[in-house]
């Protein structure tokens, strides 16, 4: 089992940007797919963006296409949301998740953080 701890939540401006910290534990991390939930009130959790094990293949939902960006350092166990044009619909609770598997809504995850909150106003 994988021990998430993300960072970087916050109150962020409208049409900013702002990045994500996701801490891993374990020496499983450069082996496995991380990926960012979130879930805005009143709605279910969804997938923001998936990244591979080396970091070479991402996905992301459409509605952040060109605007987020998942990376990862495996040698820092680190996996890092940046968000930039952000809209007042990405005001969300945001989750960090290991051992990914699946695609789009058929997303699962295996381990997850505890998450942090961003809310996007002006």
């Amino acid at each position: 089992q994988v021990q998430l701890a993300e960072s970087g939540g916050g109150l962020v401006q409208l049409g900013g940007s702002h990045r994500l910290s996701c801490v891993a534990s374990g020496r499983t991390f450069s082996n496995i797919r991380m990926g960012w939930f979130r879930q805005a009130p009143g709605k279910e959790r969804e997938v923001v963006g998936t990244i591979s094990a080396t970091g070479e293949d991402a996905y992301y939902r459409d509605s952040v296409k060109g605007r987020f960006t998942i990376s990862r350092d495996n040698a820092k166990n680190t996996v890092y949301l940046q968000m930039s044009s952000l809209k007042r619909e990405d005001t969300a609770v945001y989750y960090c998740a290991a051992g990914i598997r699946g695609y789009g809504s058929f997303t699962s995850a295996t381990s997850w953080g505890q998450g942090t909150q961003v809310t996007v106003s002006s």
